[in-house]
């Protein structure tokens, strides 16, 4: 399974890939929402795990042009706060998870793969 990471964090994204590798996943990473939306148009894409803050454009303008590109794509959000009306909003936008970064995130994650 090939799957794209988003976050404007460079640490994040270099833990993400290394977790991800760990369960046998080839994972590319993107801190710019455009090169994601670039790689999911020239590659089979399966999973989008996206943060919510990106270089240039917000996690939730990602989400909804991935959703209007593919429908059947899935996507996960990393958040760094616990905000239930905003993880309700992206569930109401066809998001399959909303993880919250710290405690226990890569066993809520697991549960995905």
């Amino acid at each position: 399974m090939y799957v794209i990471h988003a976050d404007n964090s460079g640490f994040f994204r270099k833990v993400m890939k290394y977790f991800l590798a760990e369960l046998g996943l080839e994972c590319k990473s993107f801190e710019r929402g455009e090169d994601v939306l670039d790689a999911v148009e020239a590659h089979k894409i399966s999973c989008v795990i996206t943060g919510l803050e990106l270089l240039d454009m917000s996690g939730e303008e990602l989400i909804k042009k991935l959703l209007f590109a593919t429908h059947t794509m899935t996507i996960i959000a990393v958040t760094g706060t616990d905000n239930e009306e905003r993880a309700q909003r992206l569930a109401e936008l066809g998001v399959k998870a909303t993880i919250q970064k710290g405690g226990n995130w890569k066993e809520k994650l697991r549960e995905y793969f």
